[in-house]
This record gives structure tokens, C-alpha cells and sequence, in this order.
């Protein structure tokens, strides 16, 4: 993918959610992937939460972190399944003004290369939120390495052409000032 290297990469500011009912931090193997590939990539981990799978409380979440001017992008991992448990889908559909739905679909692309027919359980979910891009990635580091390596550091990468998420950011806020 064409990385433009005359530009200057522009670090965003990125919070990080698990959702498991079984993680903790030292347990969280795929939070620390995707929080370890965020700042390696040169982007600010500002935030990194666990949180059990209970959509008020993963709405609530993301709604904080929405209204924090200090977060561009969350991005989640984990409760994106088809289980009873599996909730944070409707959680952010919830906080979404728009979503991103060539995301999910692209996401699932990749993954069919990767586990066949089984990437039709995954219910990645991307979008917009008052000017905050959100991201739900499933809990397997193998997921979290798909999404980030295939896609995020892609388009939250300023120098990536011929677009990029990072360029519409001055414009995710429009139609709050009446654009």
C-alpha cells in the first residue's frame, strides 16, 4: 500500500478498549498487541481500558472517550462474535453517527484468506462519532494483527495515499458547525 514519504507522519491519539469477561491486564494478550502496534507505529496510546461484556457500560465508555478532545481514535478488541455475551457491536451502534461499513466488509475480506468460511462470525464495526473515528476488532491477536497490520495503520497513517482517514479529520465536525 503507498506509504508517500516526502509527507510527514501525523501521530494521532489513540485509546484502546477490551472487552472480555475473562481478561485482566496481565492476561490481556491482545490489548497489549494492539496497544504495543499503536505506538510502534509512532501514534499516542492515550487511554487503555477492560471492560466486561456489558453494552451500557461499553457505550458509556465510548461516550467518555467521545467527549475526551484528547482521543482521535478508539479502537476495541474483543465481544464482536455471535454469543450471547457478544455485545459490543449494538453497544457501538448505540454512540455511531456513521459507519464505516466498507471496515467490516474489508476486515472479513482479509480474514476469509486467513480462516475460510469461520470470518462470517465477525462482526467488526467501524465509524464516526463526533468527530472521533471508532473501531471494533475481534478479541483474537490474530484479529488484532489483521485489522492493525491490513487496515489501521493504513488509513490512520497521514502519508497513505491516495486517501487516508487522518486527512478528514479536520472534517469529521462539519455539521456541527453548520457545514
Amino acid at each position: 500500500m503507498p506509504i508517500d514519504e516526502s509527507l510527514t507522519f501525523l501521530p494521532v491519539n489513540i485509546a484502546v478498549l477490551t472487552v472480555s469477561d475473562t481478561r485482566d491486564r496481565a492476561s490481556d494478550r491482545s490489548g497489549d498487541t494492539l496497544a504495543a502496534r499503536v505506538e510502534a507505529a509512532g501514534h499516542r496510546l492515550v487511554a487503555r481500558e477492560i471492560l466486561r461484556d456489558e453494552a451500557d457500560a461499553i457505550e458509556a465508555q465510548l461516550r467518555r472517550w467521545i467527549a475526551d478532545p484528547d482521543v482521535d481514535v478508539v479502537i476495541s478488541t474483543g465481544g464482536t462474535g455471535i454469543t450471547g455475551r457478544d455485545v459490543t457491536p449494538e453497544a457501538f451502534a448505540r454512540v455511531l453517527e456513521k459507519e464505516i461499513a466498507g471496515f467490516g466488509e474489508l476486515f472479513r475480506m482479509l480474514s476469509y484468506a486467513k480462516i475460510g468460511t469461520s470470518t462470517m462470525q465477525s462482526r467488526a464495526i467501524g465509524g464516526v462519532a463526533d468527530g472521533t473515528y471508532l473501531f471494533a476488532l475481534p478479541g483474537s491477536t490474530g484479529a488484532v494483527k489483521d485489522g492493525w497490520d491490513d487496515i489501521l495503520r493504513f488509513q490512520l497513517d497521514a502519508r497513505h495515499k491516495p486517501c487516508n482517514l487522518v486527512e478528514l479529520m479536520p472534517r469529521l465536525r462539519e455539521h456541527l458547525a453548520g457545514g
